[in-house]
């Protein structure tokens, strides 16, 4: 069963193609990954899925139900998270602060409950409150909680943005260059929180990746795009061996070593 359906996915920038007539089905319960060279699209896609852009044509939905025209708050709400290649935690903030932020998009607390400081906004934020703790221990954050996210080493930054996307509740979370800017130890660390991110959090997995060792042994499907166009999918081995894959990443006079 389909969680996530792109059809003719395309998108252009005046006279420039992003993404031509992109079709991806993402199987529910999966980890997939998106591949390709610099260039080939891959963070314009995930601006069309989370409502950053809005496609030129094609369709994107989430569990039969289309996504097109709405904001990204709005797609959220539907059920896609997503982090960034680029860490976008309020440094400023504390590190319960900053998942708190993600859990905001479920609390049913209106702002006459919150400027009433009513019995039920005050149980609401104390539940929530043991969920982001829960998260944080989760991911050994909980001994930083009050720190500021700024103070944090890379990885746990890493680590944090990923537990805040989780806060909303996904269905379908989406991670562009989770493992960018790590040391080996801490990608094998993200490696492992990945893998079983499905079975815990109940949520599919849709990652942009230029490690590719992280991408082989974590992804049931993959993707690849090369200059804004799909040319090709399948299982790690048949990606590894694919032709058109290999010229994209070393060029033609690469396949005919391989």
């Amino acid at each position: 069963m389909s969680i996530l359906e792109v059809t003719n996915l395309t998108k252009k920038f005046g006279g420039l193609t992003a993404n031509q007539d992109v079709t991806m089905n993402i199987e529910a319960g999966s980890i997939t990954a998106v591949i390709g060279p610099n260039g080939a699209g891959k963070t314009t896609f995930f601006n069309m899925i989370t409502g950053v852009y809005q496609p030129t044509s094609g369709d994107i939905k989430l569990e039969g139900k289309s996504l097109l025209g709405l904001k990204p708050d709005e797609v959220a709400k539907r059920g896609i998270s997503r982090t960034f290649q680029n860490i976008r935690l309020f440094g400023e903030m504390s590190v319960i602060e900053n998942v708190l932020v993600g859990m905001h998009i479920g609390l049913k607390t209106g702002l006459l409950g919150i400027f009433l400081n009513l019995p039920t906004t005050k149980k609401e934020e104390l539940l929530a409150e043991k969920e982001a703790y829960r998260l944080l221990e989760h991911f050994e954050l909980a001994p930083f909680l009050n720190e500021k996210a700024c103070n944090l080493s890379y990885g746990a930054q890493r680590k944090l943005e990923i537990a805040r996307a989780l806060a909303t509740k996904p269905k379908l979370l989406l991670l562009d260059e989770p493992a960018a800017g790590m040391n080996p130890a801490e990608t094998r660390e993200l490696t492992e929180i990945i893998k079983n991110m499905g079975k815990e959090f109940n949520v599919s997995v849709l990652l942009i990746e230029h490690d590719m060792k992280l991408v082989m042994e974590i992804s049931e499907h993959i993707f690849v795009l090369d200059h804004g166009e799909k040319i090709a999918e399948g299982n790690p081995e048949e990606i590894r061996t694919n032709t058109k894959v290999i010229e994209a990443y070393l060029g033609s006079g690469a396949v005919q070593t391989v």
